[in-house]
């Protein structure tokens, strides 16, 4: 125990003491949250500067398309057009419209639809939606007037209705906040992914290194190898955990002051308030309920991460010492890598649905469980023996891939020359 102390502290002290740890632990939800803000910013400022389309619009109905030019947007801008529709066909492929619509006489009674044409690459999804909305909001307001419907009535038709939620525990009643809820545990089952993935990568090089330098053979000739296969795995683990640690009392302080936070960027014009409108007038304006999270669930998220890693750390070690170059690892990386992969994939599908079989399922298996559980305790309440017995599930499964990897890792770190096959892992787990 002694010497595995010595070579995790090792391996735990040379890495916690560099810049980038430094940074990438302080910094790295907030730069995960700011990449989302930037990409989402991006994505609205390009739709806003997008060009405005020139739409040429057919009308036999002769009373729509004075409703659409009344409704123009920055997105599109109608003429009408007074010629045939082959003509205006051959307009949109000569350039001059960026596209067309025919309107039968038929809309105004249901029997037929609306028709847009344009050339390929002329119109993507967000602006189709957009252009359906106007035409169907034209033509409902068209026929609602021929049919004598009253401005109440279609008062009532455009009414939008609020509906809050409440959750009901054994302790009494909460506010639901089901998009909060998901947005922790999107953030903490992505960090828990990408945090698996780059740790076990740092064990699988740094046994790599030391082979190619042949600096192993001089290490075990006062350590054994599973004494140093365990303290690289232990010490880099606890590099991990402090990281860990920190973001998730980062990501605890967020949810605590998430209002607050998002006061910040609201106009108070968009609720109902005026310019001079206090931050604490926006956020109750605002009704927003941040996600009530206990102190256990940020306890989990570590120990699950700790788990996770410590289970695909040792394979990642053991890959390293069977390959004497990092390209060698590809072939056996990546049906160890298919489980976490699959996990970040089924996220959605369990955020939406954290009590469903493919969920339950999935947070109970070793090799998944990192992930799924993690979102399910952010979302739901799990009960406990489901969280208990997937954490001494994925311990035990620890165990037992730390001796297999040990065997592999006994031959395959002074091994030269020979890019080793899958059979001959198989060979070494037998009699090494």
């Amino acid at each position: 125990m002694n010497r595995i102390q010595i070579v995790a502290k090792n391996e735990f002290l040379k890495r916690v003491k560099t810049r980038a740890f430094i940074l990438t632990t302080l910094l790295g939800p907030l730069a995960f949250v700011a990449f989302i803000a930037i990409v989402a910013f991006v994505s609205v400022k390009s739709l806003s500067d997008s060009d405005m389309k020139t739409i040429a619009v057919v009308d036999d109905t002769g009373v729509l398309y004075e409703r659409l030019v009344e409704g123009d947007s920055d997105q599109f801008s109608f003429l009408e057009a007074d010629v045939a529709a082959d003509s205006v066909r051959a307009g949109v492929l000569a350039g001059r419209f960026d596209g067309y619509l025919k309107i039968p006489t038929g809309v105004l009674t249901g029997e037929s639809g609306v028709e847009y044409s344009t050339v390929e690459g002329g119109m993507g999804s967000l602006f189709q939606r957009s252009l359906e909305r106007r035409v169907e909001g034209v033509i409902e307001e068209v026929r609602l007037e021929q049919a004598n419907v009253t401005q109440e009535v279609r008062d009532i038709l455009s009414e939008r209705i609020q509906v809050s939620t409440t959750v009901l525990t054994s302790e009494g009643e909460e506010a639901g906040n089901a998009g909060g809820y998901a947005a922790v545990g999107f953030i903490m089952g992505f960090l828990i992914y990408i945090s698996m993935l780059v740790y076990g990568s740092v064990v699988m090089r740094g046994v790599i290194a030391e082979k190619t330098s042949r600096v192993v053979e001089i290490i075990v000739s006062s350590v054994k190898p599973f004494e140093l296969l365990l303290g690289k795995v232990l010490g880099i683990g606890a590099m991990g955990l402090v990281q860990m640690t920190v973001w998730a009392g980062l990501i605890m302080a967020g949810t605590v002051g998430s209002s607050f936070i998002i006061a910040l960027f609201v106009d108070p014009a968009a609720v109902s308030l005026p310019e001079s409108a206090s931050q604490q007038e926006v956020m109750a304006a605002m009704d927003f309920q941040p996600p009530q999270l206990g102190l256990e669930v940020f306890v989990w998220f570590v120990l699950f991460f700790l788990g996770g890693y410590l289970l695909y750390a040792s394979l990642f070690a053991a890959i390293g010492s069977a390959v004497d170059q990092e390209s060698d690892a590809q072939g056996f990386m990546l049906p160890v890598m298919m489980p976490i992969i699959l996990s970040i994939v089924f996220i959605q599908p369990i955020i939406e649905s954290p009590n469903s079989t493919l969920a339950v399922a999935l947070s109970m298996i070793p090799f998944f469980s990192p992930i799924p559980m993690v979102v399910r305790i952010a979302v739901t309440d799990v009960p406990f023996w489901q969280v208990g017995g997937s954490f001494v599930l994925l311990i035990g499964t620890f165990l037992g891939a730390i001796w297999v990897s040990s065997r592999i890792y006994r031959v395959g770190v002074l091994m030269y020359g020979k890019k080793a096959k899958l059979s001959d892992l198989i060979k070494w787990i037998r009699y090494a």
